[in-house]
């Protein structure tokens, strides 16, 4: 029997030490891009990112929980407009803010998260020319601490999030078509 138990700590250990090692040669940043080409100029897509108080219209996190509590604060729209937020497991609690505009093509967001894990991370919106339409980004960057690297041995970040960025993406298309 004792045997069993020391073989059975040892393959735990094992485990557990490659799990360490596949987190730790993760990179340390990372990043989520999706885009999609919209039949409309940027400047009919640009206000519906570059105000916080219109996000209720297209961004998928807005569904997530129906009782999330909002407050909005700084600028009306453009830079320095804030946007926190509090709500279930699903959309935790965080804050935005516009840190910088370039109109109508770019919107950057200083993004922090507290629940239900602190991070502190950058969106951004480009919208490009293309044809008779316009190109839209929607990329979130920042760092990977340790956690999230573990984390991220266990899940696709870039899938998880990924998916939700294709929905608000495809919102915004409706809404400016």
């Amino acid at each position: 029997m004792f045997e069993i138990i020391v073989v059975i700590v040892a393959l735990l250990v094992v485990a557990i030490a490659i799990v360490l090692i596949l987190a730790a040669i993760k990179p340390g940043r990372f990043s989520v891009r999706r885009d999609i080409v919209v039949r409309a100029p940027a400047e009919k897509i640009f206000p519906l990112i570059a105000d916080f108080h219109r996000w209720g219209s297209w961004s998928p996190y807005e569904n997530k929980d129906p009782a999330m509590k909002r407050t909005y604060g700084g600028a009306a729209s453009g830079k320095g407009a804030v946007y926190a937020w509090e709500g279930n497991k699903n959309v935790g609690s965080g804050r935005m803010e516009i840190t910088d505009v370039s109109a109508p093509s770019k919107v950057v967001i200083k993004l922090d998260f507290f629940v239900p894990f602190e991070a502190h991370n950058t969106a951004e919106f480009t919208m490009l020319p293309q044809g008779d339409g316009t190109s839209l980004t929607w990329l979130m960057h920042g760092p990977a601490p340790f956690i999230s690297k573990l984390m991220q041995v266990f899940m696709n970040i870039d899938k998880m999030v990924g998916k939700d960025f294709e929905v608000g993406l495809a919102n915004l298309k409706k809404l400016a078509e």
